[in-house]
């Protein structure tokens, strides 16, 4: 039977400095548990909050007797600072790096601190976010930041329902914000003029972070031929390089990947030898890049940065030219668009040196291990000018107003400095919108339609209205730019679906020179003089016109 009671303890009197025995001003309670063992327990002050307590604890050990438990009441009682320590154990023992489960509980610890949270049901999802926009608002961290520290949260809370010490994640309908609207930090490819004297400086330049010149020179060679990560090279040794066979390769095993699985990059040739002959001086199962320079990659490259631009300037001949070259933005860290060229900037020049080189996007992203086509695509391919300029100008020639016109427009076509001349081909219906496609063998007429075959074509008359081409559509009236029978036509289209052929047959048929014929919709369509004419005008001025009469 459960009773309430004060319980008597022992205290020192303050007056007469000897001990006395009191009752406690809280009550306590006396139950049964489950298994019938007699329990004590502290309650309240008041004796109707007391008794209400003491009610609860009995029910639920009632429950328990009957197995209807709660069986997350013991790890709701824990302190969520436990729990996080428990998690950090589970990243560890899962598989995960100690650098990523220190990160992911730091993170989701100093949430907790910062919302006061002292145990799980205390988590809310209002508190949370308003911790999160007091953190960017006093400029802390940012968007990507902010969706960063949510996230590791939000893991917490999901190991804590997949490991039954909950039955709930408040935090999962939370999402993340754009973090396109606030970058932080943009990366930027280097040209490969800048790329080599930025080799070029680190490879003469002093050690830095106990790397020399010749090893931090091969080092980003490597991350730009390679797309490795930071982690990814320092975990490198000599065996890692396979240089010999036609397809030299570098692998990074599966415990430093950050996608957890053996890696075998393949290398251009010429960087393979030169790792060759670098390798060689090597020892053996030793790493190839050591120290902590892991953690301060971005400000070696800063550096090496800063050194190959001092002695760009430095080579400049005239007064003039250095203070150009000073007010540029070549070989800066943070370039005008606010881009900046890091230690991880190289594998965004490795993939960028990819798509300038014309690999398709699906391989690019294989290469560089990526799981979307739009994180290669979007975010680590970069277009610089000498891109855009060496594409503007593997357009095909224009023609330009002036004198030389028409050569211009000969010599694009592949047609200038011929001897001989060719009537283009009869096109069918279809080339209105431009395309260029061959006639069927009986359409074609003879290679030879000039006067003498040694001599250079003329040019030819130019029809005001379609340049150069003189088309059989009974809609559109002949040109008075063809006189005579001096020359015929440079093109024929067709485009009313051979109708010309027609026209040419009706004339060696010895018809009237206006016939007619059914259309497709069923009705009588009369054969328009202009397009006879063309025709006659062709003929008249080949020398294979006698055996077109024949």
């Amino acid at each position: 039977m459960a009773s309430l009671y004060k319980k008597p303890i022992t205290v020192t009197d303050p007056k007469t400095g000897e001990k006395v025995k009191v009752k406690s001003k809280k009550w306590w309670g006396r139950y049964r548990d489950e298994n019938g063992v007699e329990r004590r327990v502290p309650l309240a002050m008041d004796k109707g909050a007391a008794q209400t307590m003491l009610n609860e604890l009995v029910k639920k050990a009632e429950r328990r007797g009957a197995g209807m438990e709660d069986p997350f009441e013991a790890h709701r009682r824990t302190p969520i600072a436990d729990h996080i320590a428990v998690f950090r154990q589970f990243l560890e023992g899962k598989g995960n790096t100690e650098k990523h489960a220190r990160l992911t509980c730091t993170r989701a610890q100093a949430i907790v601190d910062g919302c006061k949270f002292k145990r799980i049901g205390d988590v809310t999802p209002s508190a949370v976010v308003e911790w999160l926009k007091n953190e960017r608002a006093a400029e802390r961290i940012g968007i990507q930041s902010s969706n960063y520290y949510l996230a590791c949260i939000k893991a917490f809370l999901a190991w804590l329902v997949k490991d039954g010490r909950t039955d709930r994640n408040p935090l999962v309908h939370l999402s993340g914000m754009n973090a396109k609207v606030d970058v932080r930090r943009e990366r930027r490819s280097l040209p490969p003029d800048e790329f080599a004297l930025f080799l070029e400086a680190a490879r003469t330049g002093e050690p830095k972070r106990k790397v020399n010149g010749e090893d931090r020179a091969m080092l980003y060679l490597l991350a730009a031929s390679s797309g490795f990560r930071c982690s990814e090279l320092a975990s490198l040794t000599p065996e890692s390089f396979d240089l010999d066979g036609d397809s030299p390769s570098v692998t990074v095993e599966a415990a430093y990947s950050k996608r957890r699985r053996q890696d075998i990059q393949p290398l251009p040739r010429d960087v393979a030898t030169v790792l060759a002959a670098w390798l060689r001086g090597k020892p053996a199962q030793q790493y190839l890049w050591p120290g902590g320079w892991v953690n301060h990659a971005a400000k070696m490259v800063k550096a090496d940065l800063a050194a190959a631009r001092d002695a760009w300037i430095g080579k400049a001949t005239t007064p003039e030219q250095t203070k150009e070259r000073e007010k540029s933005a070549v070989l800066v860290f943070r370039d005008n668009a606010d881009h900046v060229f890091d230690f991880h900037s190289l594998r965004h020049q490795y993939v960028s040196n990819l798509a300038a080189a014309g690999v398709h996007p699906k391989i690019a992203q294989t290469l560089a291990r990526h799981s979307t086509i739009t994180l290669t695509m979007d975010r680590y391919t970069h277009v610089g000018l000498y891109d855009l300029a060496a594409s503007v100008n593997s357009l095909p020639a224009l023609p330009v107003d002036g004198p030389d016109a028409d050569a211009n427009v000969l010599k694009a076509t592949g047609t200038d400095d011929l001897g001989v001349s060719e009537v283009p081909t009869v096109v069918p219906s279809g080339a209105e919108n431009g395309a260029v496609l061959p006639a069927s063998a009986t359409l074609r007429f003879a290679p030879d339609c000039t006067e003498t075959r040694g001599e250079r074509k003329k040019p030819d008359a130019v029809n005001p209205q379609r340049g150069r081409t003189i088309r059989t559509n009974p809609r559109e009236p002949a040109s008075n730019c063809t006189k005579g029978k001096e020359r015929g036509p440079s093109r024929i289209r067709t485009g009313d679906g051979g109708f010309a052929i027609h026209c040419l047959t009706a004339w060696l048929r010895g018809r009237e020179r206006t016939c007619s014929r059914y259309n497709r919709h069923g009705r009588r369509r009369f054969f328009s003089s202009h397009a006879i004419c063309r025709v006659v005008i062709l003929i008249e001025s080949c020398p294979i016109r006698n055996a077109f009469a024949s």
